[in-house]
């Protein structure tokens, strides 16, 4: 009884926040409400309310990291919304989407019980996706990282981040015969590196700085071999080096991250446009439909987080951070509880992946860190990024579980 009323009583405030946030929406399209405005309300209202009330019912898991997500899309639907509807409506397909696959993600993970067993298929299909992405992927903005399947553009590198993880959980929490490799830890992080090295060639800096900040967490963990994780630390410090000085976008990412200014027609215009847009909105904002994102490039995807902090103030902006150290404070709870070491892993390094990304695209557009091009997960608009953020949330979810030896979830 009193799990069901700890269960409704977050439900119930979540529902109060999704009114007090569509009204947002009403009062912005108030002189001529269009039937756009009355799907992303109505749409948003029942996929959050159905899919909170059927995780309920199914899951015995974590019973918050669902609802911290649901806070951060409906922020991120409203501003979508309120830069294009039509890409909010779109959104709103891609979130539908994205939460049918984070309940596929959660079955297969509570269900299958041999996934710590796949270390060559996971280092197989990495490959192999980074080599489609060589082969076939197109350059946008600076970047070879998307390819186009039937219509439908495709962010591999997206997909390789979940593999990463469950890589790293095999090796460290699964089958102990390539533990037992001479030199195995040595081989691993040579395998590694050759992926940030393929994210290099493709001038996908951001994703390089995701695949470093989870190896080098774990291997801080896991690792029995101390020099190993110094190694990697040297290793980075030196590739940092040798990318500014080989790559002229790195030097350009550096240059506009220590001084924008002189820049600000050119190569500085996106960071020092997001700086305007975050200090115009002070501390409440100016109000949704007040603002001017459409001066910033790609504000409704890598810049999301200014236009959310000009139109709905930085308090919100703030609120945004503060749910994303609750995500990743939840997934580290969620690894500590675990026993199956496997699944413990793979809960830390999907918490990780969260975690860096958020601190690398919110610290970039602050100007915090040089600027790289990623999404806020569950936040920007995209179609990869949202449906594979699901994936490794509905991953984290059945981690969220007890279960045995065999990584069977224990009714």
């Amino acid at each position: 009884m009193n799990e069901r009323l700890k269960g409704k009583a977050p439900r119930k405030l979540l529902f109060l926040f999704e009114i007090l946030s569509l009204s947002l929406i009403f009062l912005y399209s108030w002189e001529g409400i269009q039937t756009e405005t009355y799907v992303i309300a109505v749409g948003l209202v029942l996929l959050i309310y159905f899919s909170n009330y059927l995780l309920g019912r199914i899951s015995k898991g974590d019973s918050y990291i669902f609802l911290i997500v649901c806070m951060l899309i409906s922020i991120g639907i409203i501003m979508i919304y309120r830069i294009s509807p039509d890409l909010g409506l779109k959104q709103l397909m891609w979130l539908t989407f994205g939460i049918a696959m984070f309940f596929a993600a959660y079955f297969a993970t509570r269900y299958i019980s041999f996934w710590n067993r796949m270390t060559v298929l996971y280092l197989a299909a990495s490959y192999l996706l980074f080599a489609a992405t060589l082969i076939m992927g197109s350059r946008t903005h600076g970047a070879i990282n998307w390819i186009t399947i039937a219509g439908v553009s495709v962010q591999p590198a997206e997909i390789t981040k979940i593999i990463l993880v469950f890589l790293l959980a095999a090796f460290y929490g699964g089958d102990e015969k390539y533990r037992r490799i001479r030199n195995a830890e040595l081989i691993l992080m040579i395998v590694v590196y050759s992926f940030i090295g393929l994210l290099f060639l493709q001038r996908d800096l951001g994703t390089a700085v995701i695949f470093f900040g989870v190896f080098t967490g774990i291997q801080y963990i896991y690792s029995e071999d101390r020099r190993l994780i110094w190694a990697n630390l040297g290793l980075a410090a030196a590739g940092g080096v040798a990318g500014y000085l080989l790559f002229d976008h790195v030097k350009v990412r550096v240059t506009t991250w220590l001084d924008p200014w002189p820049h600000i027609n050119d190569k500085g215009y996106q960071i020092t446009q997001s700086l305007f847009a975050i200090s115009e909105g002070g501390f409440f904002g100016t109000g949704l439909g007040r603002g001017n994102p459409s001066f910033i490039p790609l504000s409704y995807n890598d810049f999301i987080f200014s236009a959310i902090s000009e139109e709905m103030g930085i308090f919100t902006g703030i609120g945004v951070i503060m749910l994303f150290m609750l995500l990743v404070y939840r997934g580290f709870k969620i690894a500590l509880r675990q026993e199956n070491l496997f699944f413990r892993i793979v809960a830390l390094g999907i918490s990780m992946v969260f975690g860096i990304q958020a601190f690398i695209i919110i610290g970039g557009v602050m100007k915090v860190i040089p600027l790289t091009g990623l999404t806020l997960p569950f936040v920007s608009y995209g179609g990869t990024s949202v449906v594979t953020s699901f994936i490794a949330l509905g991953i984290l979810q059945g981690a969220s579980e007890k279960r045995g030896k065999a990584g069977i979830v224990d009714e």
